[in-house]
């Protein structure tokens, strides 16, 4: 797949031979299989010896770091032509899997490595099981509800007429995995083929990484695509970039509601392309839950029912959302669409890890003044917000800073989850079991909630009002 991307990009370009004379070769990281020597294996299929080849760490705004990597290696003068690529084929990998089978690819990696997260697990997020991103994703967006003072039908609704939309575009899309269209209130609303996952998500808003999925982006300096002969009409810039962190941990995040590092960093990406966000005509941002979403909207300045939509995919949920590699597919499609509106620029996004990494970037179809931004100045202003500190043991009076209900595959209600705020000033995680509770969870407005905790084994804060 890697190889038959990064050929496609080449013809795209109307240079079948330049996949040979790259000089830098970035594969992201594949959860599909471990290779010994991805980007070396690769090189060798292409016929190409790169001087640089890297093969990358996780996170949903890998892809997008690396072409900025790259573009400042070019303004170094250290290359000028280059390749991000990547692929997963994670729905065959679970299809062989039902079918009691394994892969038997080539190249396989003899020694076993672990994942490659990049923080270690806090210990008050290991005693809650606070995990999987489609149990933390909800959070923000609870949080941010009760902020606003919408009601929590109001607010499924919204999110609802947020993303059905998306589907029209995946359904257009002939890359797309899910393309088909369905109305807000089929994407709300729990049925046994669209259970409820984590409250307020279904099935069907959250992301899909069990895609067979593969893009490339080939780069470029203005010079060497003019020796190449590559047409005019056929590149695509990029403008500006930024790159920016919130907290490592989720109950660190202060607020709840809202994404400082979103909005520091679109403000710089913009400032880096010299654009306001009214001369972006079309927006690709990062959709693997409803919150990255209304994060990235609010951190935009852009309100509800905004003509350009969020997407040119199609969104993560119904495009589809290959590992750490959805990005290089938001970027290939804007690449489209700015071709066929030569006037106009796209802003893209990207997320990683629960909430913590984001990445803005402008493309246009027509080169401009590069100004690359100043990431470090960019992060110390972030640095310097307050953190919320992590109790991992809170016995007492708390108030509910946010919460979600995980649900079972039959889509009933398992347990829940809780970021509660403690007299002290800090924050911790808590587990609500009680039925009651979790049914009353779903049915009205916990945030802002006095409640009480109690100890539970292993380390575990348990909740009740």
């Amino acid at each position: 797949m890697w190889e038959e991307v990064s050929r496609a990009a080449a013809d795209d370009a109307g240079r079948p031979d330049l996949i040979e004379h790259l000089q830098s070769v970035d594969v992201v990281y594949c959860q599909s299989w471990p290779y010994d020597d991805p980007p070396g294996r690769l090189a060798a299929r292409l016929g190409c010896s790169p001087a640089r080849a890297r093969y990358s760490g996780v996170g949903g705004t890998t892809p997008q770091v690396l072409v900025d990597e790259t573009a400042l290696a070019m303004l170094r003068g250290e290359l000028d032509l280059a390749l991000v690529v990547g692929a997963e084929c994670l729905d065959t990998v679970r299809r062989l899997k039902k079918a009691g089978e394994r892969p038997r690819w080539s190249f396989r990696d003899p020694e076993r490595k672990p994942f490659p997260f990049e923080a270690p697990f806090h210990p008050a997020e290991v005693a809650h099981e606070v995990f999987q991103a489609w149990l933390t994703f909800p959070l923000w967006d609870v949080a941010r509800r009760a902020h606003l003072g919408v009601d929590p039908v109001a607010h499924r609704n919204d999110l609802g007429r947020l993303m059905a939309p998306m589907t029209e575009v995946a359904a257009r899309n002939p890359h797309a995995w899910f393309p088909v269209v369905r109305r807000a209130e089929e994407l709300i609303t729990p049925t046994p083929a669209n259970r409820m996952v984590a409250y307020p998500y279904t099935k069907y808003m959250v992301s899909v990484m069990d895609v067979d999925m593969a893009a490339a982006l080939l780069l470029a300096t203005h010079g060497r695509a003019d020796e190449l002969g590559v047409p005019p009409e056929r590149r695509v810039y990029l403008r500006g970039w930024c790159f920016a962190t919130d907290p490592v941990y989720v109950a660190e995040h202060e607020p709840m509601w809202a994404s400082p590092a979103m909005r520091a960093a679109s403000e710089a990406a913009l400032r880096s392309a010299a654009l306001g966000i009214d001369e972006v005509a079309h927006l690709e941002l990062y959709s693997c839950f409803a919150s990255s979403l209304n994060l990235a909207l609010d951190a935009l300045d852009v309100g509800p029912g905004d003509g350009r939509g969020t997407t040119v995919t199609g969104g993560l949920p119904f495009s589809g959302g290959p590992g750490s590699n959805y990005m290089t597919h938001a970027i290939a499609e804007m690449a489209g669409v700015l071709r066929r509106d030569p006037v106009s620029a796209g802003l893209v996004s990207g997320v990683g890890m629960h909430n913590t990494k984001h990445v803005f970037a402008a493309y246009s179809a027509v080169p401009g003044p590069v100004r690359p931004p100043d990431q470090g100045a960019v992060q110390a202003g972030l640095d310097a917000r307050p953190v919320k500190e992590i109790r991992d043991v809170a016995p007492g009076p708390a108030v509910v800073a946010a919460y979600t209900v995980a649900h079972r595959r039959d889509g009933s209600p398992d347990w829940g989850l809780a970021v509660c705020d403690v007299p002290d000033g800090r924050r911790c995680y808590a587990r609500v079991v009680d039925p009651g509770l979790l049914a009353l969870a779903e049915e009205t407005e916990l945030v802002g909630a006095s409640v009480r905790l109690v100890a539970g084994d292993g380390n575990v804060n348990l909740l009740s009002c």
